[in-house]
């Protein structure tokens, strides 16, 4: 399992001249993910205040994160097949429609609904941003574009928060879908006229029992994982079944994979180079501390601590400030030397110890002590985000770029809606029968003001001991991360050379577009 210094010579030989016109589009097209995660995380306890169902709060996130899992390999392997522009500019226009159909929800359930239709979107969007990025930039080169990737990442979980607070306290929470629109349509037809690259067209049937199998696997695993211990026994009949199913339908999976002309996530891309199966970890502990950390800070931060909708956003910032300013000062460091290991090594130690003292936070952590915890969870995302994305794609011949990057951001998404949904099941244990008021599930936050002194004082220790167990969680799974990061192999990136003026490689119907 070993891979060659340099890439193959299928990558970009130097960086397009407009690049940074064609990545502001592509760059827009993520911001639109990043805030909607941030902005409903933010909004969620007035939402449920108004459409009611706390038992139900992570499927709003859950629905989204296990769509876009399931989609993201298929809209990866569409963008390696048929052109990565048209799939890109589709995946934005379904993400378009399905933010208005989540304003325009009138319970809970159609909420549910509407965010697995973003996510068919949002699958498209993670999977090409970073495919395109490795289309259009040579390995060496793509430190400054991270980034610049980072930095919108940044500004996205930066600005949701605050957006979502703004929003929700001054419009309605319903205005947090709809911001997405505006933006949306602004990034479709920018990319439409600024984006060329060449578009690869394969006369292949597409793996449809490939995508039927990884469908079949991932919904069974999030199902269990979000039922198990709440809506139904660990060693009840339904997750064990759950269990079954998703063990027989990845090992089916593996075995169509393997005969497949053109496999949905082709195997060889784990096999080729042991970098790209370590950045996976990578990439999903910082799934799971991304989504688990976005959904449940602001919940405690507004219900044990007191901060309103838009306090909570701003209290969000020692985390995501972090994030902009390590990400873009490591990424500049990677190009100028090339040198990367020590990043990722270091981003998984801050993410272990940052969790792990969120893990001890009480009714009585003020706020100060709460903000300091997050600096360290931000620079270990700052140094471990976007670096383990560069890792994989510089694993990898450009060949299976899709597929590469949409496994990479499958498993980020499947770390958010496993994370988010094992947390939802025990967050929900520790409140179940705990509310201030007899106004069941619903009651929560929205009545612990006029609640009783003993009542209230339980909730809140009920909240407090939920959050514990998540972040603790983080904290063991960021553990195994910084031990995948030490035995990651430094492969030298490749510097971007002179203009291309040779036209690409031979290959079936090769267009620009």
């Amino acid at each position: 399992m070993s891979a060659p210094a340099s890439l193959p010579s299928s990558e970009p030989s130097a960086v397009p001249k407009n690049v940074r016109w064609v990545l502001l589009g592509v760059m827009l097209a993520m911001l639109l993910s990043m805030l909607d995660n941030m902005v409903v995380g933010t909004a969620m306890p007035t939402i449920v205040g108004d459409l009611g169902g706390l038992e139900h709060i992570s499927w709003v996130v859950t629905a989204y994160t296990l769509v876009t899992a399931v989609t993201t390999p298929i809209w990866g392997k569409l963008g390696d097949l048929v052109g990565r522009k048209p799939t890109y500019l589709a995946s934005i226009a379904v993400f378009i429609a399905g933010s208005a159909l989540c304003g325009a929800a009138r319970s809970m359930t159609e909420l549910i609904g509407f965010r697995a239709l973003q996510g068919i979107g949002a699958g498209g969007i993670g999977a090409g941003a970073f495919a395109l990025i490795g289309a259009l930039v040579p390995p060496r080169e793509r430190g400054k574009y991270q980034g610049l990737t980072a930095s919108v990442m940044a500004i996205g979980i930066i600005g949701g928060p605050l957006l979502g607070g703004f929003i929700t306290g001054h419009f309605g929470w319903r205005w947090a879908f709809y911001v997405n629109l505006p933006v949306g349509l602004i990034a479709l037809v920018w990319l439409w006229l600024m984006l060329h690259v060449p578009t690869r067209r394969i006369k292949a049937r597409i793996d449809w029992a490939g995508i039927a199998l990884l469908t079949v696997s991932i919904t069974a695993i999030v199902l269990a994982a979000t039922w198990a211990g709440t809506t139904y026994a660990w060693g009840s009949w339904q997750i064990v079944t759950l269990a079954t199913v998703a063990v027989a339908g990845l090992a089916l999976f593996l075995m169509v994979e393997k005969r497949a002309d053109e496999p949905l996530l082709p195997l060889s891309i784990f096999t080729g180079h042991r970098n790209f199966p370590l950045a996976i970890v990578l990439i999903l502990a910082t799934g799971v501390v991304t989504f688990g950390a976005g959904l449940y800070l602001p919940l405690f931060q507004q219900t044990v601590q007191g901060a309103s909708a838009t306090n909570s956003g701003l209290l969000m910032l020692p985390m995501m400030l972090p994030v902009l300013i390590v990400s873009t000062l490591a990424g500049k460091a990677m190009s100028a030397t090339g040198r990367y290991k020590i990043f990722p090594v270091l981003g998984a130690a801050f993410l272990t110890i940052g969790m792990g003292l969120l893990a001890t936070m009480s009714t009585g952590t003020p706020r100060v002590l709460t903000g300091l915890y997050m600096v360290l969870v931000g620079i270990g995302l700052g140094f471990t985000m976007q670096m383990a994305g560069t890792i994989a794609q510089n694993s990898v011949a450009l060949r299976d770029m899709g597929a590469a990057m949409s496994s990479a951001t499958l498993f980020r998404t499947l770390g958010g809606s496993l994370g988010v949904a094992v947390f939802g099941s025990l967050f929900t244990r520790a409140v179940q029968g705990r509310q201030p008021a007899t106004g069941g599930a619903e009651a929560g936050s929205s009545t612990l003001p006029t609640a009783p002194v003993g009542a209230r004082d339980a909730y809140l220790h009920a909240v407090t001991h939920g959050t514990g167990q998540i972040f603790l969680i983080g904290a063991a799974v960021c553990a195994a991360a910084f031990a995948a990061a030490l035995f990651l192999v430094e492969v030298p990136l490749k510097k971007a050379g002179p203009p291309a003026t040779a036209e690409p490689a031979k290959s079936p119907a090769t267009t620009t577009s």
